[in-house]
């Protein structure tokens, strides 16, 4: 089991070829802080016990980086990204409800009223809840999240010197373990915006090792960037279609998928196989049937971080007679030939008709389908089934998309009648999240 511990060593700067990071500034706090002051060094430690939390507004990404890589020594507070691209409410709340000690901006640093510190092992806390209901933050220590990182460079075989290219936001777990990687192998992630044009001009010139979305590669696939200049490619965020897999890799792509949640500071199963360290367990309802994933390994949060005067839910973490700590995620999943697969989630299970469908493989049936691009399946309510099964499909051909009876054929080839989807939403493209994953709330209710 690998495990790891701040170095007293300086991690190194980041490099920045994209943007000046300047955000927004004092308007966002409005309501928020108690006064405004200069940049000036803020606590390490709280003066009620543990660590003090900063919370990052409107940063650059290289700014963010050399505050992660101080809290992952040990120095100065924990760092609460706020990501790029939150509006202006959502920050508000995010900031009330994980109540920082401070909230640095480009215009500087501020103190807030009722700051609460975090585990004295937390280096970093983010937010989870996606867009709706209250947020609650994660928080992940310096050991976890080394950790994590070293597994994953040993797993991509990655050498001293590599470079590390982050094109995921900084304020995202998927980007932050970009640049834990970089900063785990003293060297410098290069930062820049994801075009097509640029990435593949930075691929050529230093062959990085590079994290994306689904859509990311798809993208620049499509453009004629030569994917095989990246020294690995880790895709996550949603799932990939075995077509996109398969064309990656003709292409030369050394493409890895990932599986992981910021509670696993990020993918901690590659492929379908855990990194080192890792164990990945189901739990199913029935025999040979999908289960409840189980997570364990030293890559797991501290805890939960919840708003003042909120209802935790039920806690995932538990601690087993053993001693072994686990994390029962909110996923399906069963493993074929030795591998997990990941259904979706359990909260994702459409009951249509008193019958319960996984979307995830009803998704990849649909994925497969030579006229469908790119596809998600999500249930809508519906007044006589509960819910209905329904097919959101970007076509390969706009002039010649497929229709429903062919998608429901072919469902009804590998799974009950049920399961093959009552309804076809035809889109040019799927709306996406920061994250880049496919914005299922606004699918489900459309």
């Amino acid at each position: 089991m690998h495990s790891a511990s701040p170095s007293g060593t300086p991690l190194p700067r980041a490099r920045d070829v994209g943007g000046d990071g300047r955000g927004r500034g004092g308007h966002i706090l409005a309501g928020v802080v108690s006064q405004s002051v200069e940049p000036s060094p803020a606590p390490s430690r709280a003066s009620s016990g543990g660590r003090a939390l900063r919370a990052a507004v409107g940063l650059s990404p290289e700014r963010i980086t050399e505050l992660y890589a101080r809290a992952l020594e040990g120095e100065g507070p924990a760092l609460l990204p706020v990501p790029a691209g939150t509006p202006d409410a959502r920050a508000r709340e995010l900031l009330e409800a994980m109540r920082p000690d401070s909230v640095l901006t480009p215009e500087g640093e501020t103190p807030l009223e009722g700051g609460t510190p975090v585990g004295e092992d937390t280096a970093l806390v983010v937010t989870t809840s996606g867009s709706t209901g209250a947020p609650k933050g994660v928080e992940l220590s310096a050991a976890a999240l080394l950790a994590s990182a070293r597994a994953s460079v040993e797993r991509i075989g990655a050498a001293p010197g590599d470079t590390w290219l982050c094109v995921l936001p900084a304020g995202h777990i998927s980007g932050l373990q970009v640049i834990t990687r970089a900063l785990a192998m003293d060297t410098e992630p290069v930062h820049a915006p994801f075009d097509t044009d640029g990435v593949a001009e930075l691929a050529e010139r230093l062959t990085p090792h590079v994290s994306l979305v689904p859509t990311q590669l798809r993208r620049l696939l499509a453009a004629g960037a030569d994917v095989s200049r990246f020294g690995s490619v880790l895709l996550g965020g949603a799932a990939a279609e075995p077509e996109l897999l398969e064309r990656a890799r003709d292409a030369g792509a050394r493409v890895m998928t990932t599986y992981g949640m910021s509670e696993t500071c990020g993918g901690c199963v590659y492929d379908g196989v855990p990194l080192d360290g890792v164990r990945a367990e189901v739990e199913p309802e029935e025999p040979d049937g999908p289960g409840r994933i189980v997570l364990s390994g030293p890559v797991l949060a501290s805890g939960y971080r919840y708003p003042t005067g909120s209802e935790p839910g039920p806690d995932p973490f538990d601690l087993e007679p053993s001693g072994r700590r686990v994390l029962r995620t909110q996923d399906l999943g069963r493993f074929e030939n030795g591998r997990l697969r990941v259904l979706g989630r359990v909260d994702e299970v459409i009951n249509t008709g008193g019958h319960k469908v996984v979307p995830g493989q009803v998704n990849t049936l649909l994925s497969a389908h030579p006229g469908v691009a790119e596809s998600v399946v999500v249930g809508r309510r519906d007044p006589e089934w509960g819910q209905r099964v329904s097919a959101v499909v970007v076509p390969a051909d706009a002039g010649a998309p497929p229709t429903l009876e062919q998608l429901r054929t072919c469902v009804r080839e590998h799974l009950p009648a049920y399961a093959a989807p009552r309804e076809l939403d035809l889109r040019t493209s799927i709306p996406l999240l920061a994250s880049g994953k496919p914005d299922l709330r606004a699918l489900r209710e459309a």
